[in-house]
């Protein structure tokens, strides 16, 4: 993304596939995501607006974030609650990511000092491995190593770190595509590795950058439509 520009959109439509240890399939969500990042005051601000298009158990829920405050909409019970502190880390219908894993919206930069420790190759590519740790409290991982590919600058694999050193999640980056001009991967697996199961695929369908969407998905408006 160009730190020069002011607004950047990015829409996107993705499945979920939650997989068990014995490579069953526990589940399928297709999910719609509309995301708007606004760079203000020399900072980032993220916006973003979920919808569930299937299972038909979940359809219609929606999820809202503002700036730091998350939203959800129930059709089943046509509530709307707001989730903030412990309860962003609960798991996303059953998956291994955390509804503050799905709303992460700070740089990486404004929150964690970076450097390279070690020059490797991770399937058949060269890659940076970087070390990231937290410079700020409050965050879900005070520490995480990437592994980067040189050419395509892209992560690959990810894991994700308490703050006593233990491994919390590993994420793996894959079918890596040039869209617009920049490499995307299409493929991530994130795998809790305290819980059981080989992890979730989060599959995304469709990509379009800077696409031109409604100011109108950004307001708890758009929850109860």
């Amino acid at each position: 993304m160009c730190a020069l520009c002011r607004t950047c959109r990015l829409w996107l439509r993705n499945k979920l596939l939650i997989v068990d240890k014995s490579s069953n399939l526990i589940s399928k969500n297709l999910n719609r995501i509309f995301y708007r990042l606004k760079f203000e005051n020399h900072k980032f601000k993220e916006n973003n607006f979920t919808e569930y298009l299937f299972p038909e158990r979940e359809k219609g829920t929606k999820m809202l974030k503002l700036n730091e405050r998350l939203w959800i909409y129930s059709p089943t019970t046509d509530r709307t609650i707001q989730l903030s502190g412990h309860l962003l880390r609960q798991s996303v219908i059953g998956s291994d990511l955390s509804y503050e894993d799905m709303m992460e919206e700070k740089r990486l930069s404004e929150v964690y000092v970076a450097k390279i420790i070690q020059e490797d190759s991770y399937n058949e590519s060269p890659v940076w491995v970087m070390e990231l740790v937290s410079k700020v409290e409050g965050l879900a991982y005070h520490k995480r190593v990437l592994w980067v590919d040189k050419n395509k600058f892209v992560p690959l694999k990810e894991n994700l770190y308490a703050k006593s050193g233990t491994l919390l999640k590993t994420t793996t980056f894959s079918d890596i595509r040039k869209i617009n001009k920049r490499w995307f991967p299409m493929k991530m697996n994130y795998k809790d590795v305290l819980k059981d199961g080989k992890g979730t695929d989060f599959i995304i369908l469709d990509v379009s950058f800077n696409s031109k969407i409604p100011e109108g998905y950004f307001s708890k408006n758009i929850l109860k439509k």
